[in-house]
């Protein structure tokens, strides 16, 4: 039985620190007894004591675990362990997947990319922008809701963290941010933050891009006179008017 999620889902649904838990256990051989019952997967994952841990075939994020948090109905780093062992089937992680990262980084290297790369980089980001979606329905999904937004940055934030820096790839962020504000003026709930504090590690970005590549000042010139929602446009169009001397 193969699960409908994959490594992704549960990467960047997964708050950074149960995450790498995760990692742990199913690195070091915790997750045993694993096998496929109807709909779920069963294991019994080694840490203080052994806990049973079931996980649905469809929700990672969905079943039960004897630990304290699984008793609380929280999701704990034993079901993400065994939701791991799901989609793995016990192969061995790759580097990039065993981090969860948690902000925006500058890749340091100058340099442009192919314009297939740019495509394919332009479908990634647009798939990651689904998750980031306008919010009107019950109270009781709320929270669900943040951390689909969570999601949608989470992935965002692996792909330009890899961008090389460049006027082409400042372009294309500044693009990335104008969609986000649109996103944010048009019925997105953003009560935690969670998008706009995103937008200003992209901000913070391209200050560096900048400070890199001077000729990425060219890519603010885009924004200047623009009002957004938050003002997030501010640094960046005083750079192309007074450069870094201020």
């Amino acid at each position: 039985m193969i699960p409908i999620y994959n490594l992704d889902k549960i990467k960047f649904s997964t708050d950074p620190a149960t995450y790498e838990r995760a990692v742990g256990l199913y690195e070091n051989g915790k997750v045993t007894q694993f096998k496929e019952e109807i709909n779920r997967f069963y294991a019994v994952v080694l840490g203080g004591k052994p806990y049973k841990v079931y996980v649905n075939n469809r929700h990672y994020d969905q079943g039960g675990c004897d630990c304290y948090l699984g008793q609380k109905d929280i999701l704990c780093k034993h079901t993400v362990a065994v939701a791991i062992y799901a989609v793995m089937n016990g192969k061995p992680l790759k580097e990039e997947d065993k981090k969860n990262e948690t902000e925006v980084s500058c890749s340091g290297k100058i340099g442009e990319l192919s314009e297939e790369r740019i495509k394919t980089i332009k479908a990634d980001i647009s798939g990651a922008m689904r998750y980031i979606k306008s919010y009107n329905g019950p109270s009781r999904l709320w929270f669900a809701y943040q951390d689909s937004l969570s999601e949608g940055c989470a992935r965002l934030l692996v792909i330009v963290s890899e961008l090389p820096v460049s006027l082409q790839t400042a372009k294309l962020l500044i693009n990335l941010l104008l969609r986000l504000d649109k996103k944010l003026c048009n019925a997105v709930d953003d009560s935690d933050g969670t998008v706009g504090g995103f937008m200003m590690e992209l901000v913070n970005l391209l200050e560096e891009f900048a400070r890199i590549e001077p000729e990425c000042i060219q890519a603010f010139e885009k924004i200047c006179g623009l009002e957004t929602c938050f003002e997030w446009e501010e640094s960046l169009v005083k750079i192309v008017d007074e450069g870094f001397d201020y």
